[in-house]
């Protein structure tokens, strides 16, 4: 089944709600893989019904970035989602979404600040405005969202308990390749060259988390996994960070922490994050 409208969406969701049904949400941009399948997985296990949106968000993307070029996909994405047991897609247009004479912006502090925001300044308001959208629009019980994209996690669930939004904000773990590579839909801007790079990634932050952990000098290996990325092929490499895990605020040992990196493969930025075990 599919919804294009928030009034049909509604009028789905809500003759569920009066059949007693638990709803759940997937936010997604479409260009549907692994990763986003393993999510509608976790919703299924988590309530009755899935709804999974399809919507290539404008606000998000800043000048200059790959808007235009974004992978869509729907009818492929469609026969995914029917293949997965997904009941109900919903496909709005942007102007569904902003219509004419929108004029309302979420903004965040806590854990929106830094890293990505350092990068993408209004990339989290986009984000912001458009889950909190979602999430009013559908009033699921639960949203799933990966942990591949760990700062808008921590933000999101920010987001719900501010506005106290009556939804559970669900993290499920990152999907990755055989090589560690993190699943992202991104990943099909790379040939082949860029993707044994790519791969490098995830393995440079493992190393680093492993030192912060054994109680290294974090300043010093911080630099060194910035070097290892460019030694392995990355263009430049944005941040590589540790933060405490949950409010994202500093990392300062002995708790757990996650290590966040972004950086440039070509033209194509790729994000990854892995946890900081809590020195015993």
């Amino acid at each position: 089944m599919v919804a294009a409208s928030v009034a049909a969406l509604r009028q789905t969701v809500g003759g569920w709600r009066r059949q007693g049904l638990r709803v759940a949400l997937v936010p997604t941009m479409g260009a549907l893989h692994e990763g986003h399948l393993s999510l509608m997985t976790l919703a299924l296990e988590r309530a009755d019904r899935c709804v999974v949106s399809i919507f290539v968000n404008p606000t998000q993307f800043g000048p200059n970035e790959d808007l235009d070029k974004y992978p869509r996909q729907l009818a492929r994405d469609l026969d995914l989602l029917a293949g997965a047991g997904v009941h109900l897609a919903f496909t709005p247009s942007p102007s569904e979404m902003y219509p004419e004479g929108f004029a309302t912006t979420v903004r965040l502090g806590g854990p929106a600040l830094g890293l990505e925001t350092d990068f993408r300044p209004t990339f989290f308001d986009g984000v912001a405005t458009v889950v909190a959208k979602l999430l009013l629009q559908t009033l699921p019980d639960c949203a799933i969202f990966g942990e591949k994209d760990y700062q808008q996690l921590c933000v999101i669930r920010q987001l719900a308990r501010d506005l106290d939004i009556p939804v559970e904000i669900i993290g499920a773990p990152t999907i990755r390749d055989t090589s560690g590579l993190a699943l992202s839909s991104r990943n099909a801007y790379l040939d082949a060259v860029q993707m044994v790079v790519a791969r490098r990634l995830n393995a440079v932050l493992v190393e680093a988390a492993a030192a912060l952990a054994g109680g290294d000098g974090p300043d010093s290996i911080l630099v060194r996994a910035k070097r290892d990325l460019i030694g392995a092929g990355f263009r430049s490499v944005d941040y590589v960070e540790a933060r405490e895990a949950l409010a994202l605020g500093p990392w300062r040992g002995g708790v757990e922490g996650r290590l966040l990196a972004a950086a440039w493969l070509g033209n194509t930025r790729l994000i990854d994050n892995v946890p900081i075990p809590a020195r015993s």
